[in-house]
């Protein structure tokens, strides 16, 4: 029998797929809220501080307050950069959006990339290998202050530490944490010790394949079953009746070098969806390349999640 697959939508933010004008962005975004709201699994959010001046919301702040108007949706981030947010007050975010959602709340975390971003904010940038030690830390973090058994956490890292906090009310149960990410030398390490899913953006079923024997050789180290981690993709789809109106509402979207889209009629979306299926993916967080226009959307719903 084959799983169930989920499917969740990526909320525009920055320069991609966004309205002409930027009083319109909520406006499109309960829109397509509206759409599938208790149609897809969930909804994410990207989480930027600037892209050039274009529009980027807070990703916490605009969570949680979608999330109290769209109680048929779970919540994600895709993902949080850990050096943005001191990891005890983030286990407090989460374990309180998680209270008030209803156990809706996915807590996506990465290293973070952004360079410029970072400088721009007065946040400190060091070198990928920290940015990845300082995220296996603030997952611990997390757990900690989460574990019913621990009244007050201590935690005493080379990044951080914490001593003696509280985190009430705990979260029952405790929001998911997904890593994003393909780093093999560490981020994968990260993933099959702390992660409860695993997010990699923009694989061919290919790099996603090899990226897998590579994550189940570092949980057979580590003593852990892969089977335990939740197995995720995200990406752009497009999604047309043809093949070359599908290439055509491709054309302009910005695609990250490498990546790979979705693409074609619904069947061969389709047949793309199940080369990922077989590897246990389960969960695809999409972007909609003709956005804001609504048209590859409603056929995606009628067509493929239906």
């Amino acid at each position: 029998m084959k799983q169930k697959l989920d499917f969740g939508w990526l909320l525009p933010t920055g320069k991609q797929r966004m309205p002409r004008a930027g009083a319109a962005y909520l406006d499109h975004v309960r829109q397509v809220l509206d759409l599938i709201n208790g149609r897809f699994h969930s909804a994410w959010i990207p989480d930027h501080l600037m892209d050039g001046q274009a529009v980027i919301p807070e990703a916490l702040t605009t969570l949680s307050y979608l999330a109290g108007l769209y109680p048929g949706l779970h919540w994600g981030t895709a993902v949080l950069s850990q050096s943005f947010r001191n990891p005890a007050l983030l286990a407090k975010l989460g374990a309180t959006l998680q209270w008030l959602s209803g156990s809706r709340f996915i807590l996506g975390l990465g290293a973070g990339w952004k360079a410029d971003e970072y400088r721009a904010y007065g946040y400190e940038f060091p070198p990928a290998a920290t940015r990845i030690a300082q995220l296996a830390e603030a997952v611990q973090i997390c757990r900690a202050l989460w574990d019913p058994a621990q009244v007050a956490a201590t935690f005493k890292g080379e990044h951080y530490q914490i001593a003696d906090a509280v985190c009430e009310p705990k979260p029952q149960p405790p929001p998911p944490i997904m890593i994003g990410g393909g780093g093999e030398q560490l981020t994968l390490r990260v993933v099959a010790r702390h992660a409860d899913w695993w997010n990699l953006p923009g694989a061919s079923p290919e790099a996603y394949a090899r990226k897998l024997e590579i994550l189940e050789g570092y949980c057979a180290e580590y003593g852990r079953d892969p089977g335990q981690i939740r197995r995720t993709w995200m990406g752009v789809v497009s999604i047309a009746p043809t093949r070359k109106a599908a290439e055509r509402r491709l054309a302009h979207y910005p695609i990250w070098p490498g990546d790979v889209p979705l693409l074609g009629t619904p069947s061969e979306v389709r047949a793309q969806l199940e080369a990922y299926r077989r590897l246990g993916v389960d969960l695809f967080i999409l972007a909609f390349a003709d956005e804001p226009g609504l048209e590859g959307m409603e056929l995606f719903l009628e067509q493929i999640a239906a």
